[in-house]
């Protein structure tokens, strides 16, 4: 499958959200919309309130993360705006991991489970075949902007291999530092579905159709693939 992207919600241009919604619409696959509590990650960002406003105008899927340390408090809110995806992170549910990707499941949006760097795979392997969006964060989380994480791409690598060696279908997603610089290993690991912040996308141009076209071309060169197929179906 070629690379589907992921523009992230918390780097786009607040004063301008509508009039970039309305690029993304047609270009991007799915939105991102970080969910942070400042007490998981420090940082406070998106609430539940804006994804409803935002889904007002959007017409492609948003995958919702929720980098919170009470998830099962905001899946509801999560649900209830509609979002195609709801990831939750492995750190957080260790206690009741089943019960939490069944409820987002009964809810009707597709299970997410996210790592952070010093995670490994193992935290989620039990639950690897229920997943419909595994999400491998390549920085610390909390802010936009910080550097590349090398040690993670093995552990995409093994993502991409359970995938393959036990058919498992959920999309394998990179979350940190998704740039000209990181494309191609992350893309040879395995990695399907790109969030794209800053360095990747927003501060390639001020017109943001300009910056997609940008972030496209340095994608094709660096990982030697055209990205600028039709869209794929997606669950």
């Amino acid at each position: 499958m070629r690379a589907l992207f992921s523009p992230s919600l918390m780097c786009a241009d607040i004063l301008d959200l509508r009039g970039q919604l309305s690029i993304l619409n047609l270009r991007a696959d799915f939105l991102h919309a970080d969910i942070m509590d400042g007490h998981f990650c420090p940082n406070i960002a998106l609430s539940p309130d804006m994804i409803r406003a935002v889904q007002q105008v959007s017409t492609i899927p948003i995958e919702a993360h929720l980098m919170t340390t009470a998830p099962n408090q905001w899946i509801p809110l999560l649900a209830d705006c509609c979002v195609r995806y709801i990831s939750v992170h492995a750190e957080t549910i260790q206690s009741d991991a089943f019960r939490t990707l069944r409820r987002i499941e009964a809810l009707g949006c597709g299970k997410g489970a996210a790592l952070n760097p010093a995670t490994p795979l193992d935290a989620a392997c039990a639950y690897l075949d229920m997943l419909d969006l595994l999400t491998i964060m390549t920085v610390d989380p909390g802010y936009a902007g910080q550097k590349f994480i090398s040690q993670v791409l093995s552990k995409i690598s093994r993502a991409r291999e359970e995938k393959e060696k036990h058919g498992y279908t959920y999309l394998i997603q990179v979350d940190g530092a998704c740039n000209p610089a990181t494309f191609k290993l992350l893309r040879d690991a395995g990695a399907e579905v790109f969030v794209l912040g800053s360095s990747g996308l927003f501060l390639n141009d001020p017109d943001l159709n300009r910056a997609y076209d940008l972030m496209l071309a340095r994608f094709e060169e660096a990982a030697g693939e055209s990205a600028k197929e039709p869209r794929p179906p997606l669950a």
